[in-house]
């Protein structure tokens, strides 16, 4: 698939309605309004992040850079634009922004079956840790704790 221009910016309380409808069409158990307006709140550790194409939203983004370690909680994008570097996008930026502030770590857990996002982790430098059992409340599945080492060499300019 051809690979698609992306911007990468903070998101905004305008972005939540998007950031909804796309988290109750991809996911099973999605997130609820109060869960993302609490990434917006001063003090959090949070990282929300959402990616456009052109002028449209494309996708979404929140992590969390606790110490010195990067924690990926929850990435989305929109169906008709998966595999065309939109996740690749955000994941390259977050960690950029996360070494450029001491992150030595990222971190993140995957579903088992989820063949495509495992994929595109491992492109990334990620590798699995470990195993989660049961963890997905919807229908108990296995996640797959994967980590990466961040490094100076990951700032972008």
């Amino acid at each position: 698939m051809r690979r698609v221009k992306v911007r990468i910016r903070r998101m905004a309380q305008a972005d939540l309605p998007f950031v909804l409808e796309l988290e109750e069409l991809l996911f099973a158990t999605p997130w609820s309004r109060e869960s993302f307006e609490v990434e917006f709140k001063p003090g959090t550790n949070a990282v929300a992040l959402v990616a456009e194409v052109g002028k449209k939203l494309a996708g979404y983004m929140i992590s969390w850079l606790i110490v010195d370690e990067l924690h990926i909680g929850n990435l989305a994008v929109t169906p008709k634009l998966q595999g065309r570097g939109v996740a690749k996008a955000m994941l390259q930026r977050v960690i950029s922004d996360a070494a450029a502030g001491g992150a030595v770590l990222a971190s993140l857990e995957v579903r088992a079956s989820n063949n495509a996002a495992r994929a595109l982790y491992e492109g990334l430098g990620f590798r699995p840790a470990a195993i989660r059992p049961r963890y997905y409340e919807n229908n108990r599945e296995d996640a797959i704790v994967m980590i990466r080492d961040v490094t100076p060499e990951d700032v972008r300019l």
